[in-house]
């Protein structure tokens, strides 16, 4: 059996972080993992921006609960689980992906959690470092073969381990760094290069008895 194993934040839904910067004009928090490498030092600069505001976890929660997934990805989730299992692995938090697994049609959400206190936001914890490269070994040493797909440098290491991996709509400086991942900007590119990945793996993709997900 193989696996199809996504990113979430700008191949399935939008920035969430983005949205919240749109939402409350703090504009700082539009920096994503497109722009920082360091997941750390981007989520530090985070926190600090919510103590410095006062932003609070149900104002972040009612800006996700007005956004939807990216147009075309409700398809994608489903034309994926015909062919492949599907795992969403994420740098995202459950208190911010789980509102948007419904929309998706419930596939399996793998990522982190906040620490909260009250309403505050006051820290995170990883479910562990370097997670989505760590959950694509942990498939290989159950024999499973990997087709992964993200957008941001947090991903990178994730394609890397793959059987195949592969960049949707990133950013120019992603696409400079790491010119080994084939570049796809629609979801219908994406599902050909998903294809193109396996046939070239050796692995037959057909449509899946049941539920993939």
């Amino acid at each position: 059996m193989h696996l199809a194993c996504l990113d979430l934040e700008g191949v399935l839904i939008p920035e969430v972080w983005i949205a919240v910067a749109e939402a409350t004009g703090i504009d700082e928090l539009r920096r994503t993992t497109r722009d920082e490498p360091d997941y750390d030092v981007l989520m530090r600069y985070r926190l600090d921006l919510l103590d410095a505001h006062g932003l609070t976890l149900t104002e972040i929660q009612r800006v996700i609960g007005t956004l939807d997934p990216m147009p075309g990805a409700v398809e994608m989730v489903a034309w994926l689980r015909e062919r492949f299992q599907l795992i969403i692995l994420s740098d995202t938090f459950y208190e911010f992906g789980m509102p948007f697994m419904a929309k998706l049609g419930h596939p399996t959400l793998l990522c982190h959690k906040l620490v909260i206190d009250g309403d505050r936001i006051v820290d995170y914890a990883l479910r562990m470092p370097d997670q989505k490269r760590a959950a694509v070994q942990r498939f290989h040493e159950l024999n499973y073969r990997v087709i992964a797909a993200g957008d941001s440098y947090n991903d990178t290491a994730m394609l890397a381990e793959a059987d195949a991996g592969i960049l949707f709509r990133p950013p120019a400086n992603v696409i400079a760094e790491f010119p080994q991942f084939p570049v796809t900007r629609t979801y219908a590119e994406l599902q050909e290069a998903f294809l193109r990945a396996a046939e070239l793996a050796g692995l037959e993709v057909g449509l899946l008895e049941g539920d993939g997900g």
